[in-house]
């Protein structure tokens, strides 16, 4: 079991435990023959990428029944580890990059997850409402807002508002005063101690 899931998520199901373990075994052998993830970054493949995804169990746990779209997915992230952490919640992982889906549907797979569906497709095309969208950096905040639009379902049963979980780092000001809903920043630093995550935030945005 990897050191830092263990040190940040005290409260993982064996099996939960198995498939975060797994993680990057498999990834390390995709990524030879579909370049999802650069070679520096899987040198620190949980810190940059799996317990960074899971910044966002940090603000919220995903009630059962959840259903949440990961947008321009890439190799999975933060879709793969958010369906590991919360079985109970359906995802759907976005990308319109056909290669990339082709791991994720490899990785959940080999993980045996039942939660996680895939599209090849670009966000805007997906007709059908989510209680939350999730992303990781893929572009600036307005713009990313512009593709959810009429994606959010107004039934709400979580802890937080129906909306965008947007993991982003260094200065949102910016990106931030072009918001025109509600929002609220959330800082990684204040969950995980390790450096990388000094200016890493989860941008939770909603009406």
């Amino acid at each position: 079991m990897n050191n830092l899931i263990q040190t940040y998520f005290q409260n993982l199901t064996l099996v939960q435990k198995e498939q975060f373990e797994a993680l990057q075994g498999i990834y390390t052998e995709w990524n030879e023959r579909i370049n999802v993830i650069s070679r520096k970054d899987m040198e620190n493949f949980y810190e940059r990428h799996v317990i960074h995804s899971l910044g966002i169990a940090k603000v919220i746990q995903f009630a059962p029944g959840t259903q949440i779209m990961d947008i321009g997915t890439g190799g999975g992230f933060p879709g793969v580890p958010l369906a590991i952490m919360f079985p109970e919640s359906e995802f759907l992982l976005v990308d319109s990059i056909g290669k990339k889906i082709r791991v994720v549907d490899a990785v959940s797979e080999a993980l045996n997850l039942k939660n996680v569906r895939t599209l090849n497709t670009r966000a805007e095309s997906v007709n059908q409402k989510f209680h939350f969208i999730v992303s990781r950096a893929v572009t600036a905040l307005p713009e990313f807002i512009s593709w959810t639009a009429n994606k959010i379902s107004k039934n709400s049963f979580n802890s937080l508002h129906n909306g965008i979980l947007y993991l982003k780092g260094g200065d949102l000001t910016q990106e931030l005063s072009a918001v025109r809903t509600k929002f609220q920043v959330y800082y990684l630093n204040e969950f995980f101690s390790d450096a990388f995550f000094e200016t890493k935030k989860v941008v939770h945005i909603y009406e």
